[in-house]
């Protein structure tokens, strides 16, 4: 598929095999080794659930899951460990606002899109931590 954006991708519905089990609300991250962790689904029945990124697949037009299980319930304990995108988004980063994330299909930043004098760049990500 490439590279994603992060913020686009908040913008697909999480589906199983057609059919809309919710709609992500956010996307959490490790920013240390900048990668994606998961998810934060609304789903039908007004809970918040998490949804991990190697649970899933990010399509053009939705996002699939094989099973509804992967949605796992205490969506708050993975909020707590990850990073929230919408906390980031508007934040100063690499000499910018920081306006997107660019993943590939692993769940990598491999690029930030800033916001500089009104013009947005692609920059490459900070430093990864050692593993």
């Amino acid at each position: 598929m490439g590279s994603l954006s992060a913020a686009l991708s908040l913008q697909r519905p999480v589906r199983l095999r057609g059919i809309q089990l919710g709609r992500p609300v956010d996307l959490l991250l490790d920013l240390d080794a900048w990668n994606v962790l998961g998810f934060v689904v609304l789903c039908g029945d007004e809970s918040r659930r998490f949804l991990p990124f190697a649970a899933c697949q990010v399509l053009d037009d939705e996002i699939a899951v094989g099973s509804a299980l992967m949605l796992l319930e205490d969506a708050g304990f993975y909020e707590r460990r990850g990073v929230s995108l919408r906390s980031l988004l508007g934040t100063e980063r690499s000499g910018g606002l920081l306006r997107d994330l660019r993943l590939d299909d692993a769940g990598h930043v491999v690029e930030l899109t800033v916001e500089r004098d009104g013009t947005r760049v692609q920059v490459p990500v900070p430093a990864r931590v050692a593993a």
